[in-house]
C-alpha cells in the first residue's frame, strides 16, 4: 500500500483511509532473519509477504493491490479471510435443521466467498500480540443470509523460522455453517 510505514516488530501504522468509519490499518510483522509480513485489518489480509531468495535479495511473493482501494474495489480477494464461506454455495442457499436459509447471490445464481459484502470488505478489530496480530469480526445474525451471531478471531504469528501461522477461531449462538481460509495468491519468483 502507498502510505508511510515503519518497519518494527508488530508496529501498527494508520493509513489515511477511513472504511465505515473505522481507521484502515496495517501491522508489519518482521523477524530476527528479516523476512516481514504485513497484514491489514481491513478484510484480515496479507498484504506482503517478504522473503529472501537463494541469493539473500528480498521479494515479495504475494499478489496484491497497490493501495487501499484497490482492495476495497477489486474483485480477486487478494490475500484477504474469505467468509463465513469460502468457495460457492450452489444457488446461495442451505438447510440446517429442515429449514432453508437464502443467501445474496453474488456469482450467477451462487453466493460466492460469504456473499456480496463478505469479510473481506469490513474493517476487523485488531490487536497486537507477541510476534504476530489478532484480528476479531462480529457478523450479526441474518447477516448475507446467514444464522446467528459469529464471532471470528484470525490469528497471525510469525516465527523465527521464517514460518507465518494462521489459526482461525469462531463461535456461534446458532446452527450455522462456516468455511474459513485465507485467499493469497503466491508468486514465488517475486510479485512483479
Amino acid at each position: 500500500m502507498d502510505q508511510k510505514e515503519t518497519a518494527v516488530d508488530s508496529s501498527q501504522n494508520s493509513f489515511s483511509d477511513t472504511i465505515d468509519g473505522k481507521a484502515v490499518t496495517s501491522y508489519i510483522l518482521k523477524n530476527k532473519n528479516g523476512m516481514e509480513v504485513r497484514i491489514s485489518n481491513y478484510g484480515a489480509t496479507i498484504v506482503s509477504i517478504m522473503v529472501p531468495d537463494k541469493q539473500g535479495k528480498f521479494e515479495d511473493v504475494v499478489l496484491g493491490y497497490d493501495n487501499i482501494k484497490g482492495y476495497e474495489n477489486g474483485t480477486a480477494f487478494f490475500g484477504c479471510v474469505v467468509g463465513r464461506y469460502a468457495n460457492r454455495i450452489a444457488n446461495g442457499k442451505f438447510k440446517i435443521d429442515g429449514k432453508e436459509y437464502s443467501l445474496a447471490q453474488n456469482n450467477g445464481p451462487n453466493s460466492l466467498h460469504g456473499g456480496k459484502k463478505g469479510f473481506n470488505r469490513y474493517v476487523w478489530d485488531a490487536t497486537e500480540i507477541p510476534n504476530g496480530v489478532q484480528l476479531k469480526f462480529v457478523s450479526p445474525d441474518g447477516d448475507e443470509g446467514y444464522p446467528g451471531n459469529l464471532t471470528t478471531t484470525v490469528t497471525y504469528t510469525l516465527t523465527d523460522s521464517n514460518e507465518l501461522k494462521i489459526a482461525y477461531d469462531a463461535t456461534t449462538d446458532k446452527s450455522t455453517i462456516l468455511n474459513l481460509s485465507n485467499h493469497s495468491y503466491f508468486n514465488l519468483a517475486g510479485q512483479g
